[in-house]
This record gives C-alpha cells, structure tokens and sequence, in this order.
C-alpha cells in the first residue's frame, strides 16, 4: 500500500503546473545551461556567472536535461526521488535504533507532512539541503548513543554534500553534534577527509575560474548578508517560524502535544533529535531574512520525537482523530491557493464549504477505532493515507489553476511563437523569470528595447500580453 501512496504524493501529476515563482525557473535556467554547454562548475543565468546557491540542485537537473526529460520533470523530479529516497534511508536508520513500529510511525508522519511533501514538488534547494543534512544528523545516531565511530565518514561525507546544496548552512546547523560527546572523533582523518573530497573540489574549481567575484558574492552577499540585511527583502519578525511549523507539520501538528512530556526525553539520541529541532529553528529565527523552506531540515527530528512520543503514549485516539480532522486542510487549500500564492494568504478569498471536507471526519473516525482495536501503525497508516488522496485531490482541483493563473507557462502558450515581438514590462519577478526560461533566450526590457507586444502587469497579481501604447 505504501508504494502506490507514495506514486500518488510525489510523483503524480509533476508536470501539471509551470515553473512558479522567481526561485524554480532562475535554478532551472541555471541547470539547464550548464547541461547544455557542458561547464559543470561555473553557474550562469542567462549567459552571466550567478553565484547563489552551490552546485548540487544545477547538478541534478542538469542530469535529468541531459536525459530528455521537458521542462518541469528535469528540474523537479530530483526533489521527488530525493524525498522518496531519505524516506526509506529514514526508516532504515530509526527502524534500527528505535525499532520497527517507531520507524514506520515517523515514516508515515514525515512522508505525509504538508511542508515535507510541498517541498519535494518543486526545482529549489530546500529538499536537496535538508534530506542530505538530515542524512548526516541520522547516521551521527549511533555515535551520539554509543560512542560509535563507524558511520562518522559517512555522515561526513554526507555533510559535504549538504555544502554542495546550500553552503555553509549545515555546518552552523550541526551544532547539535557538540553536545558534550567526545569531538575529537569528528576530526581524525578517515572523518575529515570524506568531508573535503566530497565538499571541496567544486569550491577550489569554481574560485579557480571565477577568482574573488565568486567569493564575494556566494560568501558575502548570499551567506552573511543574509542574515544581517534586510537589503534581499526576505524580512519577517522572529516569531515566523513558529507558525510556518504549525502548518508545515499537517496534517500532524496535534502530535506536538505529545512532545511536551519530559519521558520523551529519557537517553540521549531523543535529547540529541530535540536539540536538533531547537537549533535550526532558533537560528533561523536569528536571521533577518526569512523564508518558510529554511526550517525543512527540522521536520525529520521533529517527526521522529513525534513518532517516539506516539509509540509510547498509552491512548492515542483523540490524538490520531484529531490528526484525522485536519485532514480538511487539503481540500481548503486546493481552494485558495492559487489566490494565495498570488497576492498573499490575507487577501485570498474564504473558503466556501464543500462536501468533501466531511471525507475528514471519516478518517479521524476510522483512526479514532483503530487506535481503540489496538491497531495504532494501522491507524496512521488511514491518516497517511487519507492525506495522500488530500494532496492528490489538491494537485487536481488546484494545478490547473496554478498553471493559467500564477505560473509563466500559461503566458508563454499565449505568445506561441511570437517571441520577436515581445518585450517584459514592469511586472513581477516571478513573471519575468518565468518567461525567459520558458523563452530561453531572455525577453527584452519594453523600457530599453519596445516592441509591439507587452508584458504588463493587471489585476490579482497577474501578468497581461497587450499591444503597446
């Protein structure tokens, strides 16, 4: 059963909406470039080095270019195989210290998390950040508990692929590892090295090529700027996280209530998992600039010490049926998302009721008899489910709007093969990007280069063609 679950929230339906926002088709033009001129190293939007983000995401798509894959699938189909991937490596690594029924618990949970599975769908370097940090923090288990320094190089090495995805981010993430345990180990050879082989060769090419040009502007602007300037926009109180964690973690965010017993924390490994939680969030929450996907690497500790409290908790049944009501998330947003994404959730429409919103009320039933029969992986397993065929459902009812509405790749069908006569207004970003990667060669300013047909912006958010004035 799980199989066809998994088909269903991360591979169904990939293609159905264009590239949305500014960040997927900027990393997608970005792949798709070093795929086609064959430079691995230096990145380049449109022609120019652009030194945001390390390699690994441009890597991945740039493979699934190579492979013919179109233009959606190539960038997005990594997220979903990495996701899918860290999923069975997860279980693996609880299974074996925490057991078999812990390990599918916190499977199910992370599998089926709104935040999770959202961030699987789309080109930017979210998942790919925190599915290999996350990989690294779990194969640190056994040397937390035991002292054993078997699984170091891998975790190691691990890491260095965790730099290659977003810089220097898992490395202040990693604090947990200093958690009085002995650290010499961390730095003997056969640990270290893996890291620098894994890590280094693409930093010590790219700074080759590109001098200090690229220095300055992945480490400066993109890294310590980042956290003391508010010059990229990204601002939000200190406070935002905590709601983003609220809603990322549904369908089971009662399940938090769970945590708040001290006996979830009894041995170190459960200790270790908390800090890991607690750092990334207060870090991140330290920064001026804030995004929602930079808490992602959380959510696997945060699933796990969910799962364990679960495991553990002598009557779940108000806990799973209430998981089962929030199952009514799905069908809301597949309401007003695409306004959402738009023009900001405040100023989306309400909701109307609708009858499928009592298809939650079922499931947090059947969770509610399990769990009283004694069944509790059974009776996740319903809420995981019934999650599944919620994400199918807002994938259906909500992409297709998405698509004419919010992404550039309705827009680019309307210019067809018109592309000579177009020029970008004063539209938005996401707009802009969005068109010159479905345009490859980028369209010209109307301000430096008019042409007979614009881009302008219009009402909702939205992006018009319209012969100019």
């Amino acid at each position: 059963m799980v199989l066809p679950l998994a088909y269903l929230v991360y591979f169904y339906d990939l293609s159905a909406t264009g590239l949305l926002g500014p960040d997927e088709p900027r990393y997608a033009s970005v792949a798709r470039e070093m795929a086609r001129s064959g430079d691995w190293i230096t990145p380049r939007l449109w022609g120019a080095p652009w030194f945001e983000k390390p390699a690994l995401l441009y890597w991945l798509s740039g493979l699934g270019f190579r492979l013919g894959l179109n233009t959606e699938l190539a960038p997005r189909l990594p997220g979903a195989l990495l996701a899918v991937g860290f999923l069975a490596f997860y279980w693996w690594t609880l299974r074996r210290e925490f057991g078999g029924r812990a390990a599918w618990l916190a499977s199910l949970i992370l599998g089926s998390s709104g935040m999770w599975v959202a961030y699987s769908q789309n080109g930017v370097a979210d998942l790919p950040l925190a599915a290999t940090f996350s990989a690294a923090m779990l194969l640190a288990l056994p040397w937390v508990a035991r002292r054993d320094t078997r699984q170091l190089p891998a975790a190691a090495a691990m890491f260095g692929l965790a730099v290659l995805a977003k810089g220097l981010v898992p490395l202040a993430l990693a604090a947990p590892l200093l958690m009085g345990r002995q650290v010499r180990d961390w730095l003997r050879w056969r640990v270290v090295l893996p890291f620098f082989l894994v890590a280094l060769p693409w930093y010590a090419l790219c700074y080759w090529r590109n001098g200090w040009t690229f220095i300055h502007e992945f480490f400066v602007v993109h890294h310590f700027s980042r956290v003391t300037s508010g010059a990229l926009m990204h601002g939000r109180p200190g406070w935002f996280y905590l709601p983003v964690l609220v809603v990322g973690l549904l369908p089971w965010t009662p399940l938090l209530g769970l945590m708040a017993r001290r006996s979830v924390y009894r041995d170190r490994q459960r200790v270790f998992l908390a800090v890991w939680v607690l750092v990334v969030l207060v870090l991140f929450s330290l920064s001026i600039n804030k995004l929602p996907g930079y808490i992602l690497p959380l959510l696997p500790a945060a699933a796990a010490l969910m799962a364990l409290a679960l495991d553990e908790a002598v009557d779940a049944r108000v806990w799973l049926a209430g998981c089962g009501a929030l199952l009514v998330a799905f069908p809301i947003t597949a309401q007003v998302l695409p306004a959402a994404v738009l023009n900001g959730l405040a100023r989306a429409p309400r909701p109307e009721f609708q009858a499928v919103w009592l298809a939650a009320a079922a499931v947090a039933l059947g969770a509610w008899l399990l769990e009283a029969r004694g069944k509790r992986v059974a009776a996740v397993l319903a809420v995981a489910a019934g999650a599944a065929v919620g994400i199918g459902y807002l994938k259906t009812v909500a992409t297709p709007e998405l698509d004419r509405h919010v992404s550039a790749r309705g827009l680019w069908r309307e210019i067809g093969g018109r592309a000579g006569e177009v020029c970008i207004g004063n539209v938005k970003r996401d707009w802009e990007y969005g068109l010159n990667y479905y345009s490859v060669t980028p369209l010209p300013d109307c301000e430096q280069q008019p042409k007979a047909l614009q881009v302008v912006p219009g009402p909702g958010g939205r992006a018009y063609l319209e012969p100019a004035p």
